[in-house]
């Protein structure tokens, strides 16, 4: 059972959306949220208050009258229920669930305590609101996405429960859960803030770090197919440069060859009086780019993944509202928490460096492809009958394709406002925008690393080095070998090519 307590870790994340745990706000925090009410409510007495008794955006120059205040809340729930596009998968639904219900929790939104208690509900029965990708412009929240949560949050809307859409009332009357008590400006609370595009975003970079993982492996079997120099890893080598992340990917990559009986030693071929007497080499003395320069290549994505998570963090431990509750200092401040460019900007950073990845993967596959190239493997790495049989030909269409729509989503959401609401949103983050852009590109990403892999597998079963591999090879190769067939005769490998995916993506290669 995790606690939710106003500090929410990447780790906590992992643990609710991919292992299932249940969550509990403390007592401590419901006491939290209940003050805040209790305040707002006493403090909204003959003043002016954004949302509580004024209308919304452009119309706040309008009091509402108190017989209307509970309505107006219900009215810009329902109005603002307005999404399209594809419906956002559970697993980013609930990753935005939790989001709110922390940013909440810290006692700055003023809520009635039965918003954390259902939206609780919710997140451990694996009920499902129905959101729709397409609406927020994150700068007043994800006014759009959020609306679609409060919707279901009263009792209305569309679920998915165990696999089908439904209506909300029939589930919520199904598990007893009753809706939430619309008392002061809960609507409001659940829809101005960033939690769509910063759950979004967390469910990003935890399939981000797990692509990075695949793509050092990757990189790491490759050196050992072409019997590569090891110098290029060395920790002296990317120590006397000071990027962290570059060091970073070099360690990785020098612990998975540890064992290698492939990977050579440069003193021993070509620091000798023998090599030196050569004046040609018919081997390469220095790799490719896209084997050498993998540390240079996949350092700035490691850091960037790292920086981008602990952007997200605070934003999610953050009140992303408007207005800002204060209990401690009895006052209520008006402002732009909501507004998305923090998230929105990581975003942009991170989509471009997955897409550097997937470039350097397409690199690394074509180089194995190519015969002319590695002058090791056959063309296509095809182990059928050359002319008859294509080997790996067509798959290396959907990678390039796949790779050139990643370089072309890569252009930032973060510059890209355009003015709504009567101007009175006039510059705009869409946050929400590149936080569904960046997952796409990442699922791109993870098809253009299966290929790569299946090529792998392939040219390894052609080299048959057996025992010479590394250990860590030899055990994902030994996984690698339930799943994708040799390819001899020619076959459709879009059945392979999904499942491979699917592995990579629900699988981690290093602890």
């Amino acid at each position: 059972m995790l606690q939710i307590n106003n500090t929410l870790s990447l780790d906590d994340f992992h643990k609710v959306l991919f292992e299932n745990t249940e969550i509990k706000p403390t007592s401590k925090t419901l006491k939290r949220i209940d003050a805040s009410f209790k305040f707002l409510k006493e403090f909204s007495k003959n003043k002016v208050i954004y949302g509580v008794n004024t209308g919304f955006g452009p119309m706040a120059q309008y009091k509402i009258k108190d017989k209307d205040r509970i309505q107006l809340q219900y009215n810009l729930i329902r109005s603002h229920a307005s999404g399209s596009g594809k419906a956002m998968e559970p697993l980013y639904v609930k990753a935005l669930m939790l989001a709110r219900l922390n940013t909440l929790s810290l006692g700055k939104s003023g809520v009635h305590r039965s918003v954390a208690e259902v939206m609780q509900q919710l997140i451990n029965k694996d009920i499902t609101p129905l959101i729709f990708e397409h609406g927020g412009v994150g700068a007043s929240g994800d006014l759009v996405q959020l609306a679609h949560l409060a919707l279901v949050l009263i009792g209305e809307g569309e679920v998915f429960y165990k696999d089908k859409r439904r209506d909300t009332s029939e589930v919520f009357s199904e598990e007893n859960i009753s809706p939430i008590k619309i008392e002061i400006r809960e609507g409001l609370a659940l829809m101005n803030g960033t939690s769509a595009m910063t759950g979004i975003g967390i469910v990003n970079i935890i399939y981000a770090k797990r692509l990075l993982n695949w793509s050092v492996f990757c990189s790491a079997a490759i050196n050992e197919i072409v019997q590569a120099y090891d110098d290029h890893l060395s920790e002296e080598l990317n120590a006397a440069k000071k990027h962290q992340g570059q060091q970073k990917i070099a360690e990785k990559m020098r612990d998975h060859l540890k064992d290698s009986k492939l990977t050579r030693d440069r003193n021993e071929h070509l620091y000798n009086d023998a090599a030196d007497k050569n004046t040609y080499f018919k081997e390469k003395v220095q790799e490719y780019y896209s084997l050498r320069c993998v540390p240079q290549i996949l350092g700035p994505v490691y850091d960037t993944i790292e920086h981008t998570a602990k952007i997200l963090i605070e934003e999610v431990n953050s009140a992303n509202d408007n207005p800002i509750i204060d209990v401690e200092n009895k006052h209520v401040y008006h402002g732009g928490n909501f507004h998305g460019d923090y998230v929105a900007l990581e975003m942009d950073k991170l989509k471009l460096v997955v897409t550097k990845l997937s470039m350097l993967a397409e690199r690394q596959l074509n180089y194995l492809l190519n015969n002319k190239l590695n002058d090791i493997l056959p063309p296509f790495v095809n182990l059928g009958k050359l002319g008859l049989n294509f080997g790996m030909q067509g798959a290396q269409f959907t990678a390039v394709s796949t790779t050139a729509e990643n370089q072309t989503l890569s252009n930032p959401m973060y510059i890209h406002s355009i003015p709504n609401n009567n101007d009175n949103q006039d510059i705009v983050s869409m946050g929400t925008n590149a936080a569904n852009i960046t997952k796409t590109v990442i699922d791109n990403a993870f098809e253009v690393i299966s290929i790569e892999l299946i090529t792998i597998v392939q040219a390894l079963r052609y080299l048959n080095f057996d025992d010479k591999l590394s250990n860590k090879t030899r055990q994902v190769l030994e996984e690698m070998n339930k799943i994708i067939p040799e390819i001899k005769e020619d076959s459709p490998l879009y059945k392979t090519n999904a499942e491979v995916k699917e592995y990579l993506k629900n699988n981690e290669v290093y602890k």
